[in-house]
């Protein structure tokens, strides 16, 4: 049992809420006591479940002295705007990922931080999961030889979940790249062992009614000459949960006979107000919200499709349920253990970060670099070129 709880704040009550809302009722380390949302329904919904105070904005909550950490899951675009303004007020951060969708509004962000002398951690991306940890491990134990190559692949429906109009222009931090290539670099920054160098990506936009990328593939180059491939779709057709075992993303049972369930329910909606109507109802506090399909204690750790690192004596490929190991004279799983509270490592790094003063790992500097690699990937495939990059630095 912790011996002292983060009060913390939420600032928007939307999907990226719902996905962490077990990982707060679960973890004894945090108390949610606050939360600003425009929504009337999902602030009385929070108040009702939670007892927590409730404020229709965010400068109102960040004025709440109690509140000490304050989760900024607004939409991409606001959320430096927020950041600036919970730091102004002395609160600590855990912003979703992207930290912002310009490294402009990113360095404002790391400015107010540093100015503020409050801690940062960005979050939740599946760099965090479990398998990634555990795979990083084998590689720092010298083992297996350096890596010399990273595979990164993931196909789903994420074009076809409802979507408000903003998710859908690339400019406002819609699309596959902002929300969906951020995990997959920081993963692979992650597990790499020097600073990523430039990158040289292909984009793919195919429905016109999807007005922004859905899919994409990149080549990024480390300084130590390993690299990474890349390769992700959003147009609901392959599921590569599939080579998982169907184990979802979530670390849920998959049955796949839902195969093309969420262009189905686009279909049925409308348009465009109608699709961002649905998703407001699927929303903490609307009339079709549902809870975690599964308890915690029944989960298989979380995943982002499948990843392999080639090292020089083995293949590691996280799974679900532990790192299986590709060796010279030999292939076995090396288990972990089911996850106690799904999340937990990021409320270890914000825990770890605020009251024993500890270097979050996924703190400005990082996030900052990982959005340079997507921004870069945006300019690459629409220039037909290598970027070299900047603001890279070793995963510590």
């Amino acid at each position: 049992m912790a011996d002292k709880k983060l009060k913390l704040g939420v600032a928007g009550l939307g999907r990226a809420f719902t996905l962490m809302l077990p990982t707060f009722v679960q973890d004894p380390r945090v108390e949610l006591v606050a939360a600003a949302d425009p929504r009337v329904a999902a602030r009385e919904r929070f108040a009702s479940e939670f007892g927590g105070r409730i404020y229709a904005s965010v400068g109102e909550l960040c004025d709440d002295s109690s509140v000490e950490v304050i989760y900024i899951a607004t939409p991409h675009e606001q959320h430096a705007e927020h950041a600036i303004r919970a730091a102004a007020a002395g609160r600590h951060l855990l912003i979703e990922k992207p930290l912002a969708i310009s490294l402009e509004q990113c360095e404002r962000i790391i400015e107010a931080v540093d100015r503020a002398g409050v801690k940062l951690v960005v979050g939740h991306s599946h760099s965090f999961d479990a398998p990634i940890s555990y795979a990083r491990e084998l590689i720092a134990s010298g083992r297996f030889g350096r890596v010399r190559m990273i595979t990164a692949l993931n196909y789903t429906d994420f074009m076809y979940r409802p979507r408000r109009p903003e998710e859908l222009d690339t400019e406002q931090g819609g699309g596959v790249l902002f929300s969906q290539a951020a995990h997959q670099i920081d993963i692979v920054r992650l597990l790499a062992t020097s600073p990523a160098c430039s990158v040289r990506a292909a984009l793919g936009a195919w429905d016109r009614k999807r007005p922004t990328e859905g899919a994409y593939g990149a080549l990024l180059q480390f300084e130590d000459g390993a690299f990474a491939t890349l390769s992700y779709s959003g147009y609901g057709h392959f599921d590569s949960d599939e080579l998982c075992g169907w184990i979802g993303e979530l670390g849920q049972r998959k049955d796949p006979r839902t195969h093309g369930a969420a262009r189905r329910t686009l279909a049925g909606t409308g348009g465009s107000v109608a699709e961002a109507a649905l998703k407001e109802a699927r929303n903490y506090g609307g009339a079709q919200y549902a809870p975690g399909e599964q308890p915690a204690a029944t989960l298989a750790h979380q995943h982002f499709g499948t990843i392999i690192v080639s090292c020089e004596r083995a293949d590691l490929r996280p799974l679900p349920s532990g790192v299986m190991v590709y060796a010279d004279e030999d292939a076995h799983l090396e288990t972990i253990g089911a996850p106690r509270v799904p999340r937990e490592a990021v409320i270890s790094e914000l825990y770890d970060a605020v009251l024993r003063d500890a270097r979050p790992v996924h703190d400005g500097a990082w996030a900052l670099g990982t959005l340079e690699i997507c921004l870069a990937m945006l300019r690459s495939g629409r220039e037909s070129r290598e970027v070299v990059l900047a603001h890279q630095q070793r995963a510590r």
